[in-house]
């Protein structure tokens, strides 16, 4: 028989049940055990979808709080002494590690949190201590769950992440030296420990991610999983559960040397035959004996039906090799990056509605490919003939395919790629219009969305008010928010975007090929949830979408004020893609379409504009080489197509979640932006020594403070920030804004950071304006 498997399930709710109980319990409305009830509901919940679904072997501790890998970190005491020695309640140490913590004298900024992979998911990265121990939790999380499964009837299948992986993806913390890779040894003996007490409560098997074999690793990572498979391995059986070895995102017949050593010792392995289906003869081949392969065949990071008859044409094809005993079905990774279920879409056009599967449906698909391979086709025939129906529909669909998009795309040349002027020339023109100061102030875009904002735009959308007095409404909001900037004094002002409702999804909605959802809600971080609009066919834009709120804006002030756009490979990737076409296809068609909108903002009298993208990063595939270059090619083509139709005095910025990009930096350097704003309060300030080894010309805007927490930076920590900045940046070069869009913070917090922030420019402006 083959088995069937899901990674990991959305831990949010149908209705985004979790994130409402932690924002409640954050705002002192919800105690501590009506926040744990309420996720101890969600878990027994979604295992009993699984189970309901046909699936047989249906994961636990995949549900957190805020992000799993902080659970590992407090579960595993790797808690820096800024944070434990508060005797904080161990769920405030959990969220203070999270979202940082400024309550009753306590003040404390949040771990770094990066993006998992080349997803949108953002997890929160181990920070180790030079004298750094490691010590179990009294009741570990991975047991307290399986039990808890186990007695509402559900065996599930723990699952953890490995040690390797966990190390590879910390970092020594600031001021300590430490490589995380070599703590392995003193790490492993809590694994140990903890797959005991698992075996203990009953489960035979645990799944073990190690998603960075996907990666090109060091040699001393590559090492280490000989030594750490060798132990773990060999509790296998009496002391311990036997392991499934789960990677995703990627392949790993690079790091088949490391994967032939102790990892074949493992009782099954899983890979990604949804993103890359071609090593499956290759991980056949490299096996143990009695080794079982879990085939990753319905997608966990997208939303397309799953097209059955080639899913099961690759289990039949391992099935071939190793026989049904030896084949479990699975989904490719957690389904975490997926919405919850696709029955809450009332909304959605019932031809477009037919080629999506979200997380429930996904797990019913892996349960009847099993079903397929296991009992034969007819067993399920009238699913099949459904499914095979609905995928010449989307093939064949008007919808999708549209000849004007692609006969301007044909029309595409290389100058329309240029800029009129090379930077020197651009910038001298710029000085002109703008008359900027040294040290010039700003911020990413977006100021808080209140709660008035979002009860006017849910009346507008219901049609509860005009869209004359909507119109009205958000003029009012670009009033107050120019109000406030004039107050704190910044340089560039912004329009606040009290209209827009997501960084994407508000492009979307105004493009053509674009669908959207009412809730297929994907968690980002902590609480922090995204609906992601759904590319479903050629792109293009029918009219202008910013110009009229950035005119208005611009109206009512004095100061520059910039127009605010999402930039083509953000909105691709965090969009959900068509899988039937190229990427570069999609992003050259969002290039063209967003190239208009500029185009339109500068002939509206707005000569700074913004393409922000965030994402450019998280594209990058995983490995370098060929594929990582011709990546590159075409992301940085789509925002110089996008960008390049201005004149030289229009000054273009783009804004970047990261600061680690010294691996591709020539690929930043050639976006050919007037001004980068970047990520980067939680980072140390050598890593912008990068722009100073490549002599980067132009102009960048390292954050100052974590837009990500609720905390106020004072006057003093934004000054010291500066101080370490202006050791690797030129005064005449540095912009000085927080790190991101603040949205999601409050008006209090915002203005006394924004005021912090002003003043410790000034500081600067003054000194530097006495020393020349």
């Amino acid at each position: 028989m083959v088995q069937s498997s899901v990674l990991g399930f959305p831990r949010m709710g149908k209705l985004r049940d979790l994130k409402k109980a932690t924002e409640a319990y954050w705002a002192g409305k919800l105690s501590t055990d009506e926040l744990l009830a309420e996720g101890k509901r969600l878990r027994l919940e979604h295992w009993k979808i699984q189970k309901d679904a046909g699936v047989d072997v249906i994961p636990s501790n995949d549900f957190a709080y805020y992000d799993q890998v902080l659970d590992q970190i407090q579960m595993f005491n790797v808690i820096p002494e800024r944070y434990s020695k508060h005797n904080l309640p161990t769920i405030d140490e959990y969220f203070a590690m999270g979202r940082g913590h400024q309550k009753d004298g306590i003040d404390v900024p949040a771990l770094e949190m990066v993006k998992w992979f080349d997803s949108n998911y953002h997890y929160v990265k181990p920070t180790f201590q030079d004298n750094q121990t490691f010590k179990l939790s009294d009741d570990p999380k991975p047991v307290r769950h399986f039990l808890e499964a186990k007695e509402a009837g559900i065996i599930t299948r723990p699952v953890i992440l490995g040690p390797v992986s966990f190390l590879h993806l910390g970092k020594a913390d600031r001021d300590h030296t430490v490589d995380p890779i070599s703590l392995l040894e003193k790490l492993l003996p809590v694994y140990e420990e903890l797959l005991k007490k698992l075996k203990e409560a009953g489960a035979d098997v645990v799944q073990i991610d190690e998603p960075v074999l996907v990666f090109d690793l060091p040699s001393k990572v590559r090492d280490a999983f000989k030594p750490a498979y060798e132990k773990l391995t060999a509790l296998q059986g009496s002391s311990g559960p036997q392991l499934v070895l789960a990677t995703y995102f990627g392949d790993i017949v690079h790091n088949f040397d490391v994967v032939d050593a102790a990892l074949q010792k493992t009782y099954a392995l899983h890979v990604d035959l949804v993103r890359h289906p071609e090593q499956l003869e290759k991980v056949i081949e490299h096996l143990g004996p009695k080794q079982i392969l879990s085939a990753g065949v319905i997608d966990g990071r997208n939303i397309w039906k799953n097209n059955m008859q080639k899913s099961i044409e690759i289990v039949e094809t391992a099935i071939q090799k190793l026989g049904k005993e030896r084949v479990i079905v699975a989904t490719s990774s957690s389904l975490l990056h997926t919405p919850h279920t696709l029955d809450s879409e009332k909304n959605l056009d019932d031809e477009v509605k037919d080629w999506f599967a979200f997380a429930v449906q996904k797990a019913s698909e892996v349960a009847v490919v099993a079903k397929a391979v296991t009992e034969g086709p007819d067993s399920v025939r009238s699913t099949l003939e459904a499914n095979a129906k609905s995928m010449k529909a989307r093939a064949t669909s008007k919808r999708t395919n549209k000849p004007d998009v692609k006969k301007r795309q044909e029309g595409v040349s290389k100058e329309d790629h240029e800029r009129k002027s090379a930077f020197p020339t651009r910038y001298a023109e710029q000085k002109k219009t703008l008359k900027l100061p040294l040290f010039p102030t700003t911020t990413i875009g977006s100021f808080p969305q209140t709660k008035d904002i979002r009860v006017h735009r849910n009346k507008f959308t219901k049609g509860e008010i005009t869209a004359e007095e909507y119109e009205k409404f958000i003029e009012k909001e670009i009033d107050d928010v120019i109000a406030i900037q004039d107050e704190l004094g910044l340089d560039v002002y912004v329009h606040g975007e009290p209209e827009r409702n997501d960084m994407v999804q508000y492009f979307g909605e105004r493009m053509d090929g674009y669908e959207f959802t009412t809730h297929a809600w994907v968690q980002s971080y902590g609480s922090r949830c995204v609906r992601p609009p759904i590319i479903v066919g050629d792109i293009s834009r029918p009219k202008p979408m910013t110009v009229k709120e950035s005119k208005y804006a611009a109206s009512k002030s004095k100061k520059p004020m910039k127009g605010m756009l999402t930039g083509p490979i953000t909105c691709l990737r965090w969009s959900f893609p068509r899988d039937d076409v190229h990427q570069s296809v999609q992003a050259q068609q969002l290039a063209l379409a967003l190239r208009d909108e500029v185009v339109d903002l500068e002939k509206a009298g707005i000569y700074v504009i913004q393409v922000d993208e965030p994402a450019l990063r998280e594209g990058l595939p995983l490995r370098a080489g060929a594929e990582r270059e011709k990546y590159l090619s075409w992301a940085v083509d789509s925002f110089k197509l996008s960008t390049a139709g201005v004149e030289d005095s229009t000054q273009i910025h783009s804004h970047f979640c990261y600061s680690e990009f010294q691996d591709f930096f020539h690929a930043i350097a050639a976006l050919d932006a007037d001004v980068l704003s970047i990520e980067n309060s939680k980072s140390d300030a050598k890593l912008l020594k990068v722009f100073i080894d490549e002599a980067y010309p132009r102009h960048i805007g390292p954050g100052v403070y974590d837009i990500h927490s609720p905390r106020v930076p004072s006057e003093q920590e934004i000054k010291d920030r500066l101080s370490e900045m202006l050791a690797y940046l030129k005064p005449d070069q540095l912009w000085i804004n927080p790190d991101c869009g603040l949205k999601t913070r409050q008006w209090k917090e915002t203005k006394a950071a924004l005021a912090n922030m002003v003043a410790a420019a000034r500081f600067f402006r003054e000194k530097y304006s006495e020393s020349a």
